[in-house]
C-alpha cells in the first residue's frame, strides 16, 4: 500500500467548466488539477451525492476499495497557558488564572505509559504559547520521553507554537525560515519527530486578523512547515472553518497548501535555487530528506465557550437573507490574497457585519468541505474524518466524502471539548465504524504505513459480544488546577 501521491504536477484546464465529467475524471486520476476558480465553482454547484461520489472515486484511486485506517495516539496539552487572544478558543488562560497549568515531565510521562498500555504509537503534544517555558523546559521533555519511551512517535508544536519559540527564546539566523530551522534542529535532535497542522485555522488574511489575534500569519505558518519538511519531517495540515468566512477562504486556504507541498514535493531544489547560494541553501545531500504534509484535515468551529461563539448567527435577523454573507463579500475583494488594498487593510474595513456575523457549519456543508478537499488537494495523501468536531457517524459518511482515515481514538482531548465537543470513541467501536462504512479497518503510524490489518475474528470490533452493554469510557480531560514547575535557565 503506498503512503504518498506522485511528485509531478498535474496540469490545470482553466478552459474547462467545472462540472466537465472529462475533467473530473482526469482529476480522479491524478492526470488535472482544479483551479481554485473551477473548486469554488464545484463547492457552490455540484449537487451534495455527486461531489461525494466524485471525492470517493479520487480517495479510491488512492487507497484503493478495501482498507480505511486509525491511529491510537493521545492528546497531551502541556500547558493551556497562552499569550494569543484567538477568539474560537476556550482553552486558553492567562498565567495567574486558579486553572492554568503547566505539566511536569512526570505526569506527561504517566500519560504515555497509560496510552503504551492500550498498544498507543504516537503523542499529539500541543500547548499555549507559554512565554514562561525556556527552551530547556522542552528539549529535556523531549530527551526524558525518547528515554523512556523510544517506540512512541512524538508529533508536537504546531507552528503558532514554533513561530513563539522563535520569539522567545532568540535563535540564529537572518530570516524566519533560518531561525525556525535551528529550533526545530534542536528540538528534532531532542526527540521530536514531527509537527502537527495546528492553528492554520483560516490563512487568508482579513479572516485570520479578526480571529487569531496574536497567532502567526499564513506565510509564518508556512514557513514553519516549510523548513520541518526541509528537516525530513513529515506533517499535517488543518483549516477550521464555519465562521466568520467567506466559502472562497476555504478554497484559497487548501490552494496555499497545496501550493507549499508542491515545493516541498520537489525537494531542496527549488529552496536551492531561491536562495542562490545564500544563507538560506541547502547542501546537496540534503536533498534526498526532504518531509512534506502526509494529511489535510478540516473541521467545523465549535462555538460553545468562545468569544466568537457569541456572535450572532448570520440569518438569525430574516432580513440578512437578502443580502450575500459578509464573509463571502470580503473574500472576493480579498481576490485568493491578491489583493493588497484588502490583504493590508485596517480589519475593520469591510461591510459593517464583517467579524460580527457566523455562518455556522452544518454536517452537508462539512461533508461538501471535505469532498473538495480530497478533489482540490491533489498532492496529499490523506484526508482525515473529524469525528471528534461531527460526531462518530456523521465521521463515518466522511469515508463516502472522500476521506480515508477516521483519526484517532481520541484517549484524551482538551481544546476541542472545552468548546462544548466532547464526543470518544474506543478502538473497538471505531473499527466497527469503519467497517459498516464498507471497508477494512486498519491500525496505522504517523506516516501512514498500516500497522496491523483487522481482517480477522480476533479485531476489536468482533471481540465485542454484546454492543448494548459496549460503552465507551469518558475521554481524560485535564482537571482545573495551578500545577507549578521548576525551570532551569534558557539556553
Amino acid at each position: 500500500m503506498k503512503t504518498t501521491v506522485n511528485a509531478a504536477t498535474p496540469i490545470e484546464h482553466p478552459h474547462l467548466d467545472a462540472l466537465d465529467h472529462g475533467l473530473l475524471r482526469a482529476v480522479v486520476r491524478g492526470e488535472a488539477r482544479l483551479t481554485r476558480e473551477q473548486g469554488l465553482d464545484i463547492f457552490n454547484r455540484m449537487p451534495f451525492h455527486e461531489l461525494g461520489r466524485w471525492a470517493d472515486a479520487r480517495c479510491r484511486e488512492l487507497h484503493g476499495d478495501s482498507i480505511r485506517t486509525y491511529i491510537i495516539d493521545r492528546n497531551i496539552n502541556y500547558t493551556n497557558v497562552c499569550n494569543a487572544r484567538c477568539t474560537f478558543c476556550a482553552f486558553r488562560r492567562d498565567a495567574g488564572d486558579a486553572d492554568a497549568y503547566v505539566l511536569p515531565k512526570e505526569k506527561i510521562h504517566q500519560k504515555i505509559a497509560e496510552l503504551a498500555a492500550i498498544g498507543g504509537t504516537q503523542i499529539l503534544m500541543q500547548g499555549g504559547m507559554n512565554p514562561d517555558l525556556p527552551l530547556d523546559y522542552y528539549l529535556d521533555l523531549l530527551a526524558s520521553i525518547r528515554e523512556k519511551f523510544p517506540a512512541i512517535h512524538v508529533h508536537a508544536f504546531s507552528p503558532p507554537e514554533m513561530i513563539e519559540f522563535v520569539h522567545f527564546f532568540g535563535p540564529p539566523g537572518a530570516t524566519l525560515f533560518e531561525k525556525c530551522r535551528w529550533v526545530l534542529s534542536k528540538l528534532r535532535d531532542a526527540g521530536l519527530h514531527s509537527l502537527p497542522g495546528g492553528g492554520g485555522e483560516i490563512f487568508a488574511a482579513p479572516v485570520r486578523r479578526k480571529i487569531g489575534l496574536g497567532k502567526c500569519d499564513a506565510e509564518a505558518w508556512l514557513t514553519v512547515m516549510y523548513a520541518a519538511h526541509s528537516l525530513g519531517m513529515f506533517t499535517s495540515a488543518t483549516m477550521m472553518f464555519g465562521h466568520i468566512e467567506g466559502y472562497a477562504d476555504r478554497v484559497h486556504h487548501m490552494s496555499l497548501v497545496r501550493e507549499w507541498q508542491d515545493k516541498a514535493l520537489g525537494g531542496a531544489g527549488a529552496l536551492r535555487g531561491a536562495a542562490a547560494g545564500g544563507a538560506g541553501a541547502l547542501g546537496e545531500g540534503e536533498a534526498q530528506h526532504f518531509g512534506h504534509y502526509k494529511a489535510f484535515i478540516a473541521w467545523p468551529f465549535q462555538r460553545e465557550n468562545t468569544p466568537l461563539g457569541r456572535v450572532k448567527h448570520w440569518g438569525a435577523d430574516p432580513a440578512e437573507h437578502l443580502r450575500e454573507f459578509p464573509g463571502d463579500v470580503v473574500a472576493r475583494a480579498f481576490a485568493w490574497g491578491a489583493n493588497p488594498d484588502v490583504d493590508h487593510r485596517d480589519p475593520g474595513e469591510g461591510p459593517a457585519e464583517f467579524g460580527r456575523r457566523v455562518r455556522m457549519s452544518g454536517s452537508s456543508d462539512y461533508l461538501r468541505t471535505q469532498a473538495l478537499s480530497r478533489l482540490f488537494l491533489d498532492n496529499i495523501y490523506s484526508i482525515g474524518a473529524s469525528w471528534v468536531t461531527m460526531g462518530p457517524h456523521v465521521g463515518q459518511m466522511g469515508l463516502a466524502f472522500g476521506a480515508s482515515d477516521m483519526g484517532s481514538v481520541m484517549m484524551e482531548e482538551n481544546v476541542v471539548s472545552s468548546a462544548g465537543t466532547t464526543y470518544c470513541l474506543d478502538e473497538a467501536v471505531l473499527c466497527r465504524l469503519i467497517r459498516e462504512s464498507g471497508f477494512v479497518p486498519a491500525q496505522r503510524n504517523n506516516t501512514y504505513d498500516v500497522l496491523r490489518v483487522h481482517d480477522g475474528p480476533s479485531s476489536p470490533d468482533r471481540l465485542v459480544a454484546d454492543w448494548s452493554e459496549h460503552r465507551a469510557t469518558r475521554m481524560h480531560q485535564e482537571a482545573p488546577r495551578q500545577t507549578k514547575v521548576t525551570i532551569g535557565a534558557t539556553k
